[in-house]
């Protein structure tokens, strides 16, 4: 699978966000995450390069930090670092409902976005660009790495 391949299979109507929506991710994205295709998502991780170690729970795939799909309801937004960093989880809540009036659905690292056409795509840019890759190596080997 191949991030074009994914694309290319997105329902028509939802295009034009989720090009946006990858867009908005890779002119905001700090350098040193490579865009890749992770568990059939279009997904943006730490390449071994950087992190030879790669993710604890499959030390063959890269560190994983930003993911995104379009599921049957919602297009879902995953940000490992809004699940592991709680100040800026409580960033991120605080500014969203400056940025959208769509009601938030959240998990630990998903948001759902059940209006494809309302993605609050500044609000995504502002989230993207806050963690560089060395500053989530931290995080990863601070939260989630077992000593």
């Amino acid at each position: 699978m191949t991030v074009d391949k994914i694309l290319s299979e997105i329902p028509e109507e939802r295009k034009s966000s989720i090009q946006k929506l990858r867009l908005t991710i890779l002119d905001n994205l700090p350098k040193g995450f490579s865009e890749t295709v992770s568990y059939g998502m279009i997904s943006y991780v730490v390449p071994h390069e950087i992190y030879p170690k790669g993710y604890h729970c499959d030390p063959k795939i890269p560190l994983p930090f930003i993911s995104f799909s379009s599921q049957k309801n919602s297009v879902n937004f995953y940000h490992m670092g809004i699940y592991a960093d709680e100040k800026l989880l409580n960033w991120f809540l605080e500014a969203y409902d400056k940025y959208t009036t769509q009601k938030l659905d959240m998990g630990k690292s998903c948001i759902r976005f059940k209006k494809y056409n309302e993605i609050p795509f500044e609000l995504i840019g502002l989230l993207v660009a806050q963690m560089t890759p060395e500053k989530w190596i931290e995080l990863y080997e601070q939260v989630f790495r077992k000593k």
